[in-house]
């Protein structure tokens, strides 16, 4: 199946899995595509590529930080470092459902470069992400690996660490475990709808892409049941626990140190 310019069929997936095309908004009001392509915190959405890169280390002029104390202040976090971490399994699971999705559902992707897809850092999905044009890649474990691993998420964690005590099995861990939930919720609609090839085709890739060198021995897959061998840190954040696929089995009181790797 081609892609089509709106990536309807990943609409009923819902949430992580949409992303805001140019097609898309040809059908909506001029003010929601204008919305669309204009953040919250004034003028034009910044491409990801632009946030990776952003120098200032100061709220109003990076978008990373910007969205790093947003979710802070969401959370009541008590370390920029754990917002900073939320962040980035944040985005990681909107690349990975989109491409995954796309993978499993039409057999390609659209290239999310980062130099085309744009972000909101003041938005929520799926209004955060839109990109302008849709441009089909082949959907094998190679090109998600090289569009979300190589594309995105190398260099996200790179501006992260530059700001935020973050160690790199952290990181890691975040983007194993974002690739496992988005190919566990594509495989529970995916059975729901019939589409057992959809679902056996998220499994598949899940699996190839978890023993990528960049994420391999960040956890365990057993069937669509993933153990992350690090902690997100979230167990840290007033009212807070361990996650479903968390190292800990309950939130530990060591160190917070002890928990970053």
């Amino acid at each position: 199946m081609d892609l089509d310019p709106g990536l309807a069929a990943l609409r009923p997936l819902g949430g992580f899995f949409v992303l805001h095309t140019e097609a898309a908004a040809e059908g909506t009001s001029e003010g929601a595509a204008e919305g669309a392509s204009e953040g919250a915190t004034a003028g034009p959405l910044p491409t990801l590529a632009q946030a990776y890169a952003a120098p200032s280390p100061d709220v109003a002029g990076n978008p990373l930080i910007f969205r790093v104390h947003k979710v802070a202040n969401a959370l009541r976090a008590p370390e920029l470092r754990i917002a900073a971490s939320v962040t980035q399994q944040g985005l990681a699971a909107r690349l990975w459902s989109v491409t995954l999705g796309c993978a499993a559902l039409y057999g390609g992707i659209p290239d999310l470069d980062a130099r085309l897809l744009r972000w909101d850092p003041d938005g929520s999905a799926p209004d955060d992400l839109w990109l302008p044009g849709v441009r089909p890649l082949p959907g094998d474990a190679a090109t998600l690996a090289d569009t979300v691993l190589h594309g995105h998420l190398a260099p996200l964690a790179t501006a992260l660490r530059a700001h935020y005590r973050l160690a790199p099995g952290l990181l890691r861990g975040n983007a194993a475990s974002a690739l496992a939930g988005a190919a566990r919720e594509l495989d529970r609609w995916a059975r729901r709808q019939g589409r057992t090839d959809a679902a056996a085709r998220a499994r598949s890739l899940a699996g190839e892409l978890l023993a990528h060198p960049l994420l391999d021995g960040a956890g365990t897959l057993t069937g669509t049941a993933f153990r992350r061998r690090s902690c997100c840190l979230y167990y840290r954040v007033p009212g807070g626990g361990v996650c479903g696929d968390c190292c800990f089995p309950r939130p530990p009181r060591s160190s917070p140190r002890a928990s970053s790797g």
